[in-house]
């Protein structure tokens, strides 16, 4: 008859003995060199970027295929999620089309200490800027297409607050915006004073940036103590 307790023995041998060969296997696996690995790389473009805008997503990481001994892979894999970000330093923005992967490449040695980078994966390697400038754009009500109940009349200023727009972007595409910007008031038939803030009316652009996204528009409103008079 079969004591249990022999064969539990036994069994647990077996275990110890699998995991001790797994672990001098993988020891030894690890020391040696010559291994590949690819691992995704953070980048970060350093350029003038209150003078220039890039007109399509610069990659926040790039892919690396790297060689080295098993250690150094393992640990890089495992700690590259805090990995110091590789500057990749764009000089000339407005000539800039494409990441010089040579030079990215001899910058990234720097990150790898005992390993050899082989080559650089991106996704693209496609840059373009433009210049970044400013506009100013006065805003303007259409007074003549508030809509006033019956013997009622604006008393005062129309008031804007504010009374100008900044939009900044590529030059190309702030060029498009209109010389002014005007609003025209939705309520009908007023006869309260009018007090709201209204949206601009603007183009929506991602690389656009807006001042204010909505204006208030004010005035005071007065009833006649007669009709006025027509001609």
């Amino acid at each position: 008859m079969n004591n249990p307790t022999s064969r539990t023995g036994k069994l647990k041998t077996i275990v110890v003995c699998l995991l001790a060969a797994t672990f001098f296997w993988l020891m030894n696996a690890l020391n040696k060199d010559n291994y590949s690995l690819r691992l995704s790389y953070p980048i970060n473009f350093v350029y003038n970027d209150s003078a220039f805008i890039p007109v399509q997503p610069l990659p926040n990481t790039v892919s690396v295929n790297v060689s080295g001994d098993g250690w150094n892979l393992l640990r890089k894999s495992w700690f590259n999620f805090n990995a110091r970000p590789v500057e990749y330093r764009v000089t000339n923005p407005l000539t800039a089309s494409f990441i010089n992967s040579t030079s990215l490449t001899d910058q990234l040695i720097e990150q790898f200490p005992g390993m050899r980078v082989n080559y650089v994966v991106a996704d693209t390697f496609e840059i373009g800027f433009e210049r970044k400038i400013s506009r100013t754009i006065p805003v303007l009500v259409d007074s003549a297409a508030i809509s006033m109940n019956d013997g009622y009349v604006i008393s005062s200023f129309i008031n804007l607050s504010p009374s100008q727009i900044t939009v900044s972007g590529p030059a190309s595409v702030i060029r498009q915006y209109p010389d002014s910007i005007i609003l025209e008031v939705p309520a009908r038939r007023i006869q309260n004073n009018y007090d709201e803030r209204l949206p601009v009316p603007l183009p929506s652009h991602p690389l656009v940036t807006v001042s204010e996204q909505g204006v208030l528009v004010s005035f005071e409103v007065a009833q006649l103590l007669r009709p006025m008079p027509t001609r």
